[in-house]
């Protein structure tokens, strides 16, 4: 089995710590999910199971099988993408004296009329 390097981007303090509160993130979210999703989407994704075999263990439709794993990953993008949404709002958000300086700098940068003082 041939195992790649990893590149230097990758091996960088920020890089591996952001990968590591993704996995955290992803963990949490999974935890989340209703226990039929969840099973059912660990023993797809995570155990890598085919259908067959999850039904089989499961004692439960193939069919079933498909619509859970496809429910717990439209789930998962939800709950995750309403997470980077609060970030967003957090990461960017206006107020105080950040607010009072990104304005000051855009005033600042705009070109003055003959009739601005």
């Amino acid at each position: 089995m041939e195992t790649s390097m990893p590149d230097r981007e990758s091996e960088r303090p920020d890089a591996l710590a952001l990968r590591g509160e993704l996995r955290a993130l992803l963990m949490r979210k999974i935890d989340a999910l209703p226990e039929q999703f969840r099973t059912v989407f660990v023993m797809r994704d995570v155990e890598d199971l085919s259908v067959e075999e999850t039904a089989e263990c499961l004692s439960i439709p193939e069919a079933t099988v498909r619509s859970r794993a496809f429910r717990a990953r439209a789930l998962l993008r939800e709950s995750i993408a309403r997470e980077i949404d609060i970030a967003t709002v957090d990461a960017f958000g206006f107020d105080g004296a950040r607010c009072d300086r990104i304005v000051a700098t855009v005033l600042a940068r705009l070109p003055r009329s003959p009739n601005t003082p």
